[in-house]
C-alpha cells in the first residue's frame, strides 16, 4: 500500500516509539489523502496517528519470537 513504510518486526536495533510513530503517519497520510491536514482535521488527523502508532507498539511487543523469521518482507 505504502512503500515508505518500512517492515518494523525484527529491525536490529529493535523499532523506536518514533520508528512506529514515523510509519503510522505515512500510513494515516495514505489513507486520508492529506500530506498536512486542515486546522479543522489536525486534531483527528493526530488522533488516527497516535492510535495507529499504540497499536503497532502493542502488535510488535507481542508478537511472539518463538519461531526464527523466515526472511519474508512486505
Amino acid at each position: 500500500m505504502c512503500r515508505s513504510i518500512k517492515v518494523l518486526r525484527g529491525m536490529e536495533p529493535p523499532a523506536t516509539r518514533g520508528d512506529m510513530q514515523a510509519a503510522a503517519l505515512q500510513f494515516i497520510r495514505k489513507v486520508s489523502g492529506f500530506r498536512k491536514p486542515s486546522k479543522a482535521n489536525e486534531a483527528e488527523f493526530q488522533k488516527a496517528v497516535d492510535d495507529v502508532t499504540a497499536a503497532a507498539e502493542r502488535l510488535l511487543t507481542s508478537i511472539s519470537r518463538t519461531r526464527p523469521d523466515s526472511g519474508t518482507r512486505g
